[in-house]
């Protein structure tokens, strides 16, 4: 578990299906730039916090929840690219908690955890071109433009534009 001043990163629990589906998984608006799709049913939604806590159970990705409500309100996680070096494995988070500053929360927290636990040098970040939100997140966390690639939305088989930042890493004395 990992906090921040108003958020907890926690591994999820079954009982968390609901606010997630309906705060994250159920919004196309959240979906729009990641590389999985919108979840229609409660049955697909407890279907899929089975397979996330199972894929928890061996990866850095965690639930992000309102420390207020206890609510799930998106997912965050990072993984190893090389030694010492670690990039996002997606920051999502639901509509109503976009624009709070809940998202640098998160990555701050994320970078903090990958240089003091996993002792890590650099982080790399990566968000499609057109997600202002998301490229804005990255240069307030000091992160630096690297290069752009072309790639294909598993979802639709459009090309997108993927933008690929970094920032180095040092450990918290």
């Amino acid at each position: 578990m990992m906090e921040t001043k108003d958020l907890i990163l926690g591994k999820a629990k079954f009982e968390d299906w609901e606010t997630l589906y309906r705060n994250v998984w159920s919004r196309p608006e959240t979906a729009r730039y990641m590389q999985w799709r919108v979840t229609k049913s409660e049955e697909e939604a407890r279907e899929r916090m089975h397979k996330t806590i199972s894929y928890q159970k061996n990866h850095d990705t965690y639930l992000v929840y309102d420390k207020k409500t206890g609510q799930a309100i998106g997912f965050a996680g990072v993984e190893e690219m090389g030694p010492q070096i670690y990039q996002d494995a997606s920051i999502a988070l639901g509509p109503e908690y976009v624009g709070k500053g809940y998202g640098k929360q998160v990555l701050e927290r994320l970078l903090e955890y990958c240089a003091d636990s996993l002792w890590a040098n650099e982080f790399y970040y990566s968000t499609r071109a057109e997600n202002t939100a998301s490229k804005a997140l990255a240069v307030s966390c000091g992160f630096s433009y690297r290069y752009s690639e072309q790639k294909t939305d598993m979802r639709s088989g459009e090309t997108y534009e993927l933008e690929v930042y970094s920032r180095k890493l040092s450990a918290r004395k």
